[in-house]
């Protein structure tokens, strides 16, 4: 698993790969609501992305907003993000599928310290995206 790397431009590398990716987008806003993970950092549902494809086929992107990432304080390093994202996936993510349509073939969890528009750049946000599949309830960290 790999953070985002600080650059010039930080977006949703799926999404910068596909052409007018907002035109089938279909988006349910999160809200302020703590969702408890492993770490024990705040951590909100910024919105979820579906019916957009990724490399594998449908996907559907959680996307979270975990204050405590940011590259400024790092008050949670990376590894205890990704062990976060992992629990997201299989006890956030996993339950909600059946809400969300067809059956995606990739879930993407992402973080990030503060809120950003789907597929726009934002250099100053520190931001961790991770795929996964799923098999027989069990999400799957893939490479992304």
């Amino acid at each position: 698993m790999q953070p985002a790397t600080a650059g010039p431009v930080m977006t949703d590398p799926v999404a910068d790969e596909l052409p007018d990716h907002h035109e089938a987008a279909h988006v349910l806003p999160g809200d302020e609501t703590l969702i408890p993970v492993p770490s024990g950092q705040p951590v909100m549902l910024q919105d979820v992305i579906w019916n957009v494809p990724g490399p594998e086929g449908l996907a559907v992107r959680f996307r979270f907003v975990a204050p405590q990432i940011a590259r400024d304080s790092a008050a949670t390093a990376y590894e205890a993000a990704a062990e976060d994202m992992m629990h997201l996936c299989q006890t956030y993510a996993l339950p909600r599928l059946t809400e969300f349509g067809p059956q995606p073939t990739q879930i993407i969890v992402s973080m990030s310290d503060q809120p950003v528009p789907f597929g726009e750049s934002m250099p100053e946000a520190t931001q961790f995206f991770e795929a996964f599949s799923y098999q027989d309830g069990i999400c799957m960290w893939e490479i992304f």
